[in-house]
């Protein structure tokens, strides 16, 4: 797997993330869904990846930064002819290191509470993070649960 920033260019990307948008807004009332659509990606605040296998965009995931001790995950997606083949752990591993190169003392992310997320939360939960309040602009919502971890 080769992992690239990302300019959003790409019809490919493009696609996965309008599939990421409407999932998410498939999932989650209007005022709990907290994804990034293009514009709000292409921010200079926003990094994002995209992972390529053979050809193939095979995920993507975005790095925001809060300060310059503080980043959150943002966008997370494997593609769905991908899943459970170890592109989120590469992508998450990946925002991890760039985090520490970056020096931020804390990496957070904001995720679903409902059981369609849980792989996704024990997948962070693999990788260190740990349940906490809302952090930056969030609010207690039932529909959301909040991670960080130190770096």
């Amino acid at each position: 797997m080769e992992l690239m920033i990302d300019d959003l260019s790409g019809t490919d990307i493009q696609q996965l993330i309008m599939e990421h948008l409407a999932d998410m807004s498939s999932q989650s009332p209007p005022e709990s869904t907290h994804a990034l659509n293009l514009n709000g990606l292409k921010h200079p605040s926003v990094t994002v990846w995209s992972c390529w296998e053979s050809g193939l965009l095979v995920g993507c995931a975005a790095l925001k930064e809060l300060d310059n001790q503080h980043g959150e995950i943002k966008s997370m997606r494997t593609a769905k002819n991908t899943l459970r083949k170890g592109v989120a752990g590469k992508l998450l591993d990946h925002l991890l290191h760039e985090a520490k190169e970056r020096g931020y003392l804390r990496l957070s992310l904001e995720t679903g509470s409902m059981e369609s997320f849980e792989p996704a939360r024990k997948l962070y939960e693999s990788r260190g993070f740990q349940y906490c309040q809302p952090f930056e602009h969030y609010k207690e919502d039932p529909n959301s649960v909040f991670m960080t971890r130190t770096i």
